[in-house]
């Protein structure tokens, strides 16, 4: 089985780029932190995967 069939088909539309130039630096500040805190919940929701399909490698290595 291939990992990508565990994955949904569906696609979600990426929504359009923010315009950066009408933004305040306060707004410019806050939109880096809410990246940020999404790029840490992707790499949680990654680590968590990964210790998934390690702990299943383990167990049908044996």
């Amino acid at each position: 089985m291939d990992e990508d069939d565990l994955e949904p088909r569906h696609q979600k539309k990426k929504p359009a780029p923010k315009n950066l130039e009408e933004m305040s630096i306060e707004a410019l500040a806050e939109y880096i932190a809410e990246l940020e805190a999404e790029i840490a919940r992707v790499g949680e929701v990654i680590a968590g995967k990964q210790d998934a399909r390690d702990g299943a490698e383990r167990f049908f290595k044996k």
